[in-house]
């Protein structure tokens, strides 16, 4: 067991114990878990203790996701969602309510890529869905995730931003808008209601090995190159960002807020 400090205002700190299963008894909702990093968190998470709910559009996904997590001895539910809906996202919600009782933690990773087109040439209906996707689904997923974990005594929000959030990319600006976005309106959150136990974060992913990733680059030597962007010259795994947002959710990391964590290689140190 790892013993950490905790700080409250005008007394000494008190250590607080962190179990090896730094998840028990929490309940986690991740959006985009039919494949990639919304999956192997999901996955993550079932082994660190959590009760996990899982949504996406592609039911039939979640659906074996959650077959083979039960089958492991995990609690686990598919929930329907398309986060750029409103009313999805909160009967989503609900549901993962309804069946264990509270909410503990949020993953919200669901996104869209760009179109890897100069603006001049992008489709304008396309660059709309990516931000009612990757900003707007966020949007609603917090307004609708906060009011659960204050019922349920407080808990951890963590966004997916993405190294294109910190820095600048060519042929991409409709989801480089929207990765930027998703910082912002973390910090903001994270201020409002971190004083009523609610912390909020983000990560930043650089180039991780999805199916994103593959039909951005489909060809080894696309995805050599933007391997050779990042000092360390490798793709990262889904389930390294899966550790990260661990941490971001448990206990570990009770004194972060409102920041964001670049999972990124050292990418966005400037290797462009």
């Amino acid at each position: 067991m790892a013993v950490v400090s905790t700080a409250h205002p005008n007394h000494t700190p008190e250590p607080v114990t962190i179990s090896a299963r730094r998840l028990e008894d929490k309940v986690v909702f991740v959006t985009g878990a039919s494949g990639g990093i919304g999956e192997a968190a999901a996955r993550r998470f079932a082994a660190e203790g959590a009760s996990v709910a899982v949504g996406a559009r592609r039911r039939d996904r979640i659906d074996q996701l959650v077959a083979e997590l039960e089958a492991d001895g995990h609690d686990a539910l598919a929930v329907d969602l398309d986060v750029s809906d409103e009313a999805s996202v909160a009967a989503a919600i609900a549901a993962t309510v309804d069946r264990f009782g509270r909410l503990d933690g949020a993953l919200n990773n669901a996104a869209l890529g760009g179109e890897g087109k100069p603006i001049v040439d992008t489709d304008s209906e396309y660059a709309r869905r990516v931000i009612d996707v990757n900003l707007m689904g966020i949007y609603y997923s917090m307004k609708h995730q906060v009011p659960a974990m204050l019922a349920s005594g407080g808990g951890s929000i963590v966004n997916v931003s993405s190294v294109g959030g910190i820095i600048g990319m060519p042929n991409i600006s409709e989801y480089i808008a929207s990765k930027w976005g998703v910082i912002g309106m973390t910090k903001s959150v994270a201020l409002e209601y971190s004083g009523l136990g609610v912390r909020v974060n983000a990560i930043a992913p650089g180039s991780t090995k999805t199916e994103m990733y593959d039909a951005w680059l489909p060809t080894p030597e696309a995805q050599a190159e933007v391997a050779a962007y990042s000092p360390m010259n490798q793709i990262a795994l889904p389930d390294d960002m899966a550790r990260v947002a661990l941490f971001l959710l448990s206990e570990e990391s009770r004194w972060t807020n409102g920041t964001v964590i670049a999972a990124d290689g050292g990418q966005h140190v400037g290797c462009f």
